[in-house]
């Protein structure tokens, strides 16, 4: 009991990162203005983001783009999807070139303290590790002694290379590859031994391989990567984001999906309290509406177009998924069910 109610407590901590140089009101109303939020994504990540035959974005990063947009908008595809690598992210948001970033940005202290980004709440907890072709046997970081690892430019991955092999007093090179393509490519073509990042980041790029199953995933749990949700400073906007994935998490604990919620409201009555306050005409939603100038059914609205967080897990990534990760094995499960993953009071 003791180390989940530690496990809540670091939840809670990266769940609330808010720039301190946080701005009130104009971004979010220059986005009203404009009709649409602009959403950057991971160009290729299958799962996470990735275009379907119709060149538009799907995946689990994707839908808090489109949250984002419902709860502005009261439509999804008011979010206008843009793929862009890792290192223009984070510059992109800075320049003003995009309203919120969705993929995989790792929060960390340094990039929180610059005044030009906020990392808003924390959408999915990772870890780092490599991918390996299984011919190798490599099954630690031990294996690993003398590799050339092909990592990218400007992520925490470098940072936790230099630390791991450090500490074991192991060998390495870097292979440090900017462009994602190209580094799958020269990791794909036997360039480097190694490819390191992100686990989720490698099970989606695992699928991209000429043949998937040639490559395994080797851990390296040491690490923990809050992946957050970011988005330019603006008191309004964060408050937007934060509350939608809220709304999301809260309508999984109390059982409200995109399929259950107009039968739900319609029984309103019949509902525990805590899930009549997350839909009701009248409720806590609605007044959080009014002072942000959102719709009044936002919440509604965000459950029914989007679904609640376990549905947006399970459709792109989960069991059933092509990269069937194992929700009940995963720190992304309900705290309930001993993750990391709770809501904050919608009251």
């Amino acid at each position: 009991m003791a180390f989940s109610i530690v496990r809540a407590a670091l939840a809670a901590a990266t769940l609330t990162m808010i720039a301190p140089a946080a701005q009130a009101g104009p971004v979010l109303d220059k986005v009203k203005e404009d009709g649409k939020i602009i959403c950057l994504v991971n160009p290729n990540s299958p799962g996470f983001s990735v275009p379907d035959s119709a060149g538009r974005f799907q995946g689990f990063n994707v839908e808090f783009c489109r949250m984002a947009a419902v709860a502005i908008f009261g439509d999804a595809a008011k979010a206008e999807l843009r793929g862009i690598g890792f290192s223009d992210s984070l510059k992109a948001i800075i320049s003003g070139s995009a309203h919120i970033a969705s993929r995989g940005i790792t929060a960390t202290g340094t990039r929180d303290a610059d005044p030009g980004v906020s990392f808003v709440t924390t959408t999915f907890y990772d870890g780092q590790g490599f991918m390996v072709p299984k011919s190798l046997g490599m099954t630690k970081l031990a294996d690993l002694s003398g590799a050339t690892v092909c990592a990218e430019e400007g992520s925490t991955t470098l940072l936790y290379l230099a630390d791991w092999f450090g500490e074991a007093k192991l060998p390495y090179k870097v292979e440090n590859i900017a462009d994602k393509t190209a580094r799958l490519q020269a990791f794909f073509s036997g360039k480097c031994d190694a490819v390191a990042s992100s686990v989720s980041a490698l099970a989606a790029d695992r699928l991209l391989a000429p043949k998937p199953d040639d490559y395994v995933l080797v851990p390296q749990r040491s690490a923990t990567e809050p992946l957050a949700l970011v988005s330019r400073p603006d008191t309004e906007l964060e408050k937007t984001l934060f509350w939608g994935v809220q709304i999301m998490v809260a309508a999984e604990e109390f059982g409200l999906t995109s399929k259950n919620i107009e039968a739900k409201l319609a029984a309103l009555k019949d509902m525990p309290v805590d899930a009549q306050r997350l839909i009701a005409p009248n409720g806590p939603t609605a007044d959080m509406a009014k002072k942000l100038g959102l719709r009044p059914d936002w919440a509604f609205q965000i459950i029914k177009q989007v679904g609640n967080y376990g549905e947006v897990f399970e459709k792109h990534i989960g069991k059933a998924s092509p990269l069937a990760m194992d929700r009940a094995q995963s720190p992304n499960r309900l705290a309930r069910d001993g993750g990391l993953i709770f809501s904050y009071p919608v009251r």
